[in-house]
């Protein structure tokens, strides 16, 4: 016991040392958070990906090829590069390169990745003409209709600039991120990637029987008969079970009508039921165009465009960081001293 105690002692004796450094810089940084707002505090970021796929291959190469292998290749990479390099100068602006954007979409409940998406799409635009295309890496199981309604409308208008829009869906795009995908004029998907749930589903639970138990009166007032249809904690009706019906019901038809738009070719009956299928048997409802990861298409398509993955990054204050980071740190502490006393104990 007075081994504990010990352990005790030292595990707090080291969380105060850390408190109070991390308390000086905290100081520090807020000093200095005052000159970062003045600065930028968001971003795009873009990476050239045929440059990056490039790099991978001469790592990989480095490492396995002789020495004279190596020379031969550099060689024939210089001439190709000069070959380039002349094709280029003869070509004018309007036989230019055709470029890629790749963006990414990984999706909560809420459809929180929308205010980065909107910002890299209105990015996008500014520079995208016909002959280019935009690719979505899409992950997400869906959400609320509103959120990912919006998400929707963010990719509508890459579809109503007339540029080629293509999604890729390594995992999952269902319910909502099924809405999202069936914008693209090409849905690509990995053979076990889950499509569909095209479908609308809303729950709650009911402690109305509970309260009257223990004896608690809620009230809940309204103007109008449809205000609140179904609580939490009142006395639900059937007429207002109906009525909540009705409503879900509306809105699966409005789901069903947006996707059939987007996807004529699809029996929409068929596959409107809330289900959902693997990337396979997708394919045979027409819910997707082609199997494949995104892996695939984009180094495709590196060999016959300038490829570029954009993203949009919010700069964080230096406040926020140490804050993360002081967390982070405390935690792992704790972890260590418990998981050092649990041992002994034992």
């Amino acid at each position: 016991m007075l081994e504990f105690f010990a352990e005790y002692g030292l595990f707090l004796a080291k969380t105060v040392t850390v408190l109070v450094a991390v308390l000086v810089v905290i100081g520090a940084a807020f000093s200095s958070s005052g000159k970062e707002r003045k600065g930028k505090k968001a971003r795009i970021k873009t990476e050239y990906l045929n440059d990056h796929y490039k790099e991978m291959k001469h790592e990989l190469q480095s490492e396995v090829l002789y020495k004279d292998e190596l020379k031969q290749l550099g060689k024939a990479e210089k001439k190709q590069q000069k070959e380039e390099k002349k094709q280029r100068k003869k070509q004018s602006d309007d036989s230019r390169k055709r470029r890629v954007y790749v963006l990414g979409f990984h999706g909560d409940v809420k459809a929180s990745a929308v205010e980065h998406l909107r910002e890299e799409i209105t990015s996008v635009l500014s520079m995208a003409e016909k002959q280019d295309e935009v690719v979505i890496n899409l992950e997400s199981p869906g959400g609320m209709v509103h959120s990912y309604g919006l998400a929707s409308s963010q990719l509508a208008r890459i579809r109503s600039a007339e540029i080629p829009l293509t999604i890729c869906v390594d995992k999952v795009a269902a319910s909502g991120g099924y809405m999202m995908a069936c914008l693209g004029d090409k849905i690509i998907a990995a053979p076990f990637a889950i499509l569909g749930s095209i479908g609308v589903l809303a729950q709650l639970p009911n402690f109305n029987r509970l309260l009257k138990k223990h004896d608690v009166d809620y009230e809940l007032y309204t103007a109008g008969e449809y205000k609140r249809t179904v609580t939490m904690m009142g006395e639900n009706t059937e007429k207002g079970r109906q009525k909540f019906k009705e409503e879900i019901e509306d809105t699966h038809g409005l789901f069903k009508d947006f996707v059939s738009t987007n996807r004529p070719s699809m029996d929409i009956e068929k596959v409107a039921t809330g289900e959902h299928w693997y990337g396979l048997r997708a394919k045979e409802l027409n819910l997707l165009d082609e199997i494949m990861t995104s892996d695939e298409y984009i180094t495709k398509a590196c060999e016959t465009a300038n490829v570029y993955a954009v993203s949009y990054e919010e700069k964080k204050n230096m406040a926020s960081r140490l804050g993360f980071s002081m967390e982070e740190s405390l935690d792992r502490l704790l972890l260590r001293w418990i998981g050092r006393v649990v041992f002994k104990q034992l």
